[in-house]
């Protein structure tokens, strides 16, 4: 479970400075697969890179399993960020290496993983997205939607018990959309991996997730149940979400 307390991030310093996050709470259940969703520069990517502690944190505390990541050190952190795996927004793979060693990448970064183990992990992984005959493949040979899974794939490498997601679906036509959000509900069930969505897109939400936080201007205007936000929203920021999809 992840636990979001009083969560706030501040930019710079004095007048110069921007709030990014302004106490944001909210929890995510293990097992689940929830939506966090704004306009541009609401402060979700910032959540999620505050969760993966590519930022630090203002104030506020991100518990794991009870577990305040955010004071974490040494060996601690390192087991704490191996149980989560980000898919960043614009896919982050390396151009000059193939897909089978960008899927491999984050487990030569480990001691223990022998050669024969490693190649097996990366067959497993391709096969689960549906890659496997593109192994030798470079990311430059790929589509848009094959460089997600590819992507995912890597995210997965490490058996992370949570998946972040920074907007997994924007630069993806309307049917491969459809394709990756069928591809993380098989991960979700097969693997039991709890699943946070970074999006700004509605249908996304819609289409996948159980449980939904709608943020603007860095806090949480509204969180529930996604059939419950979106049939009764009560936030300004909610009913300006679902007007603009109308």
């Amino acid at each position: 479970m992840i636990e979001i307390q009083e969560l706030t991030k501040v930019f710079g310093q004095g007048e110069a400075s921007v709030t990014a996050l302004d106490h944001v709470s909210l929890t995510v259940q293990t097992g689940d697969i929830y939506g966090i969703i704004g306009m541009s520069g609401a402060g979700k990517s910032t959540l999620l890179r505050c969760l993966s502690l590519l930022e630090t944190p203002t104030s506020g505390r991100v518990l794991l399993d009870g577990r305040d990541i955010a004071a974490m050190s040494g060996a601690a952190l390192r087991g704490a960020r191996r149980k989560m795996g980000v898919v960043f927004q614009g896919y982050n793979l390396l151009m000059q290496k193939t897909v089978a060693q960008n899927v491999a990448f984050p487990l030569k970064l480990e001691k223990g993983w022998q050669k024969d183990a490693v190649e097996a992990r990366v067959r497993e992984l391709l096969e689960l997205v549906g890659l496997a005959d593109k192994a030798a493949a470079y990311p430059a040979q790929l589509s848009g939607g094959q460089k997600q899974r590819v992507a995912i794939a890597r995210a997965l490498a490490t058996s992370p018990e949570t998946l972040l997601c920074d907007e997994p679906t924007s630069a993806l036509d309307p049917l491969t959309t459809q394709s990756m959000l069928k591809l993380l509900r098989d991960i979700n069930r097969k693997l039991g991996v709890t699943i946070l969505i970074i999006t700004h897109e509605l249908t996304v939400v819609s289409a996948i997730c159980s449980h939904v936080a709608v943020i603007g201007e860095g806090r949480v205007a509204e969180q529930g149940a996604v059939e419950t936000v979106f049939t009764a929203p009560q936030s300004p920021v909610t009913r300006q979400l679902l007007n603009r999809e109308v």
